[in-house]
């Protein structure tokens, strides 16, 4: 008896696999098994890497009298479109994982919190890279866009876009119970972004109050961004600031989506 019960103690004390600390092993390994499920869903694929360059396509020939109206909002949209197309895609797909409990067997594996938001933002991360230079390649090399600063900022800002919009799929997919209720987020995360952004008014024109919440909304900055590209030569420090601030959220929407993930049996 006493000694069934020394090894139930000795089980139970036994110290669990180091979770809580960033692996890189852990995290390529969970990356690779993401981009190998998304191999096999090509709508996905498509929904990410194609919808925006259409959408571009769409933009410039409905511009297409006045190209001027597209060079002036072309770069913002540019920035744009590819953070609302990840954060649909981001939301859904980790709730799908969520809902299907494979989260919840990952987590009570040796994977720590950091592995895994790592390895879904490293593969989201990927797509993004490819769509982003898609859609940059596309807009000045046969759309015409005309920009005054380097195509390769432009690509930088759709990419700090792009991984923004996977950071902020990633965390509210913790508040979605279904893939409609993800979808219902967008309205709540992106659509006030998207009217505040300057895109339509320059927020200096905006009521105060308003002018202030667009100040602390990430899409102001990523549009901001794309204007400093499109009317100056060279990196401004403006642009710089910019490109931070937009790295900077994504960073931070990456730590309060791994504050998220919790196992929810025991």
């Amino acid at each position: 008896m006493s000694a069934t019960t020394t090894t139930t103690a000795t089980v139970h004390e036994a110290p669990a696999a180091p979770t809580g600390v960033l692996n890189a092993s852990r995290t390529t390994a969970t990356a690779a098994r993401v981009l190998r499920q998304l191999r096999h869903d090509p709508r996905t694929i498509a929904l990410m890497i194609l919808v925006p360059c259409l959408m571009l396509i769409l933009l410039r020939y409905v511009f297409d009298a006045s190209p001027r109206t597209f060079d002036s909002i072309g770069a913002s949209l540019l920035g744009i479109f590819p953070l609302i197309t990840m954060f649909l895609v981001t939301s859904i797909a980790t709730l799908r994982e969520r809902t299907s409990g494979t989260l919840e067997r990952l987590l009570a594996m040796p994977l720590g919190k950091a592995d895994l938001i790592a390895g879904y933002a490293l593969a989201f991360g990927a797509l993004a890279i490819v769509q982003s230079a898609l859609a940059t390649g596309l807009s000045v090399w046969f759309l015409g866009l005309d920009v005054t600063g380097s195509p390769w900022l432009l690509l930088l800002v759709a990419l700090l876009d792009a991984l923004l919009g996977t950071a902020l799929g990633l965390f509210v997919s913790a508040f979605a119970a279904s893939e409609f209720q993800a979808v219902q987020f967008m309205p709540a995360v992106i659509f006030p972004q998207l009217l505040l952004c300057g895109l339509f008014t320059p927020r200096s024109d905006m009521h105060p109050v308003l002018k202030a919440i667009s100040d602390v909304l990430p899409m102001s900055y990523a549009v901001d961004g794309m204007n400093e590209v499109l009317h100056h030569t060279d990196m401004t420090a403006t642009f710089v600031k910019d490109a931070l601030i937009v790295a900077g959220c994504a960073v931070l929407v990456l730590v309060l989506g791994a504050a998220t993930l919790r196992r929810r049996t025991r």
